[in-house]
C-alpha cells in the first residue's frame, strides 16, 4: 500500500509569518491537530502541532502573536505519494513522528497520521506497534519509569 492510498489530500497551511494564535485558531476551526507552513509558492517548511504550540508558545509564556516558524518542527519529515507504508511507518518511528508531510516534487500533496495507517490500512497492529515506538522514542523517561 502507498501513502497516496490512504493519505488525506485536504491539508491545513499556514504561511511562515502567520502568528502562533492564528495557527491554534486555524486548528481548533478545522478540527486538526497539526498545520503545515508553506512558503508563497506553496512549498512546504515545516509543521506545527498542537503539541509544539502548548509547550513552545503558551506554557512557556512566548507572545501568542509570534510567528509560527519559529515554533514550528523542522526538519519536515516527508514522504512521496508512490512511498510504500512500511517504509513511511519506518520515517515516522525513526524521526518520533505521528505525522508525515506527502511532497510530490516540491509541493504538498497530502498528510498521513497514525491514525490514518491504523483506519485506512486495516493494520492496527502496525499502527499500536508505530504509536509505542513513537512514544517510546519520544518520552523515554516516561516509557521506562520505575512503577511503585
Amino acid at each position: 500500500m502507498r501513502l497516496s492510498e490512504i493519505m488525506t489530500a485536504g491539508v491545513v497551511t499556514a504561511m511562515p509569518e502567520t502568528s502562533a494564535l492564528d495557527v491554534a485558531r486555524l486548528m481548533r476551526d478545522n478540527r486538526v491537530g497539526s498545520i503545515v507552513v508553506v512558503d508563497s509558492a506553496g512549498s512546504p517548511l515545516a509543521m506545527v502541532t498542537d503539541r509544539d504550540l502548548a509547550l513552545r508558545v503558551f506554557a512557556e509564556g512566548v507572545s501568542p502573536d509570534s510567528p509560527v516558524i519559529d515554533h514550528a518542527s523542522r526538519p519536515l519529515v516527508s514522504g512521496e505519494p508512490e512511498t510504500e507504508l512500511d517504509e513511511a511507518a519506518a520515517l515516522m518511528v525513526q524521526h518520533r513522528v505521528r505525522r508525515l508531510a506527502v511532497v510530490a516534487g516540491d509541493k504538498l500533496a497530502g498528510i498521513v497520521t497514525l491514525d490514518d495507517i491504523a483506519v485506512r490500512s486495516g493494520n492496527l497492529e502496525l499502527a499500536q506497534k508505530m504509536t509505542q515506538d513513537v512514544i517510546q522514542g519520544a518520552l523515554p523517561q516516561f516509557y521506562f519509569h520505575e512503577r511503585g
